[in-house]
């Protein structure tokens, strides 16, 4: 019997390898599309290494000269890099506050039992259908409706309101808002539908238990439903901040690559773009890569830690 039970050990087969060998390839192109690219990145940080005209010029290493000259006042007389993200830390505020406001307010209001709203999955449909449309498609719709011979100023001179058409690209308060605006609409489906997932896994028993006991539709939600929806929150959160950080498209549309007016509307992501579409200049690219990396890293476990925190 003995025997016999050895046998059937030797015999039985180890499923445990198969599941490393399945995740290999996924390592394979990690490491080749995402990891070697970023210390490619890195690397050229340290380097001068640019185009002029028809002659390359280096690489040569300079160290930290990339890292020091990106924190040189310009021509204009301010640090690029703080005014670029500074413009993308309040385009993306602009777009995110009502964002997850009024995401949170549908979210609720469709997973709420009392009201048992019919038809939840059209709605669904109906408020992802802006976040499949292409960034570059929303703003060349906006920059043909909003420019001074499109339909929002023909309407508005036609109809008494003004006399003459509007420059709404060519104000800051009219070109950030317009911006936000683009990204509320894109992003706010997106995020109710996590929402809406994470109310959903709640224990609908702690809702009633809450409500047997006298408690109001607010305190039901401090106490119950936002504890227990913060990873998801979280979640939203950070990866919606990351997504804020990088934006170019919108911005870069509608200003025709020029951030106007003033460079009020230019991101970081616009900023490195000069670099590597314009001047070819890969080593200072690579600074403000690795510099856009820190801050995303830093901005991330910063509210991670804060909203952690303020959980407990």
């Amino acid at each position: 019997m003995a025997k016999q039970n050895t046998a059937v050990k030797n015999k039985s087969i180890s499923y445990a390898r198969w599941g490393y060998i399945f995740i290999i390839p996924f390592f394979i192109v990690y490491a080749i599309f995402t990891l070697y690219p970023q210390i490619l990145t890195v690397y050229n940080s340290f380097f001068e290494y640019y185009r002029d005209g028809l002659t390359v010029v280096g690489p040569r290493f300079v160290g930290l000269q990339n890292y020091k000259t990106l924190f040189e006042p310009g021509a204009a007389g301010y640090v690029p890099i703080f005014k670029y993200l500074g413009n993308t830390v309040w385009l993306w505020l602009l777009g995110a506050v009502p964002q997850f406001v009024i995401a949170m307010m549908l979210a609720l209001f469709f997973t709420s039992t009392r009201l048992n709203i019919k038809g939840q999955q059209f709605f669904k449909s109906v408020i992802y259908m802006p976040n499949l449309i292409m960034a570059s498609c929303f703003a060349m719709l906006f920059f043909s409706l909003f420019s001074q011979v499109g339909p929002v100023n023909q309407f508005l001179v036609s109809s008494g309101a003004i006399s003459t058409p509007i420059n709404f690209l060519g104000m800051q308060v009219t070109v950030q808002t317009l911006i936000a605006l683009m990204n509320f609409l894109m992003w706010f489906g997106n995020t109710t539908i996590l929402l809406m997932a994470g109310i959903q896994g709640i224990d609908e028993s702690m809702f009633e238990s809450a409500r047997l006991d006298g408690s109001t539709s607010t305190q039901v939600f401090f106490n119950i439903t936002m504890p227990l929806l913060m990873p998801i929150f979280i979640y939203v959160f950070i990866t919606s901040m990351i997504g804020g950080i990088q934006m170019f498209d919108v911005p870069q549309v509608l200003t025709n690559g020029k951030g106007l007016p003033n460079n009020t509307s230019t991101t970081l992501i616009m900023y490195l773009n000069q670099f590597l579409g314009i001047s070819k200049n890969y080593g200072m690219a690579g600074a403000v890569s690795v510099l856009l990396f820190i801050v995303t890293a830093i901005l991330s476990i910063f509210v991670f830690r804060t909203i952690r925190a303020d959980n407990k």
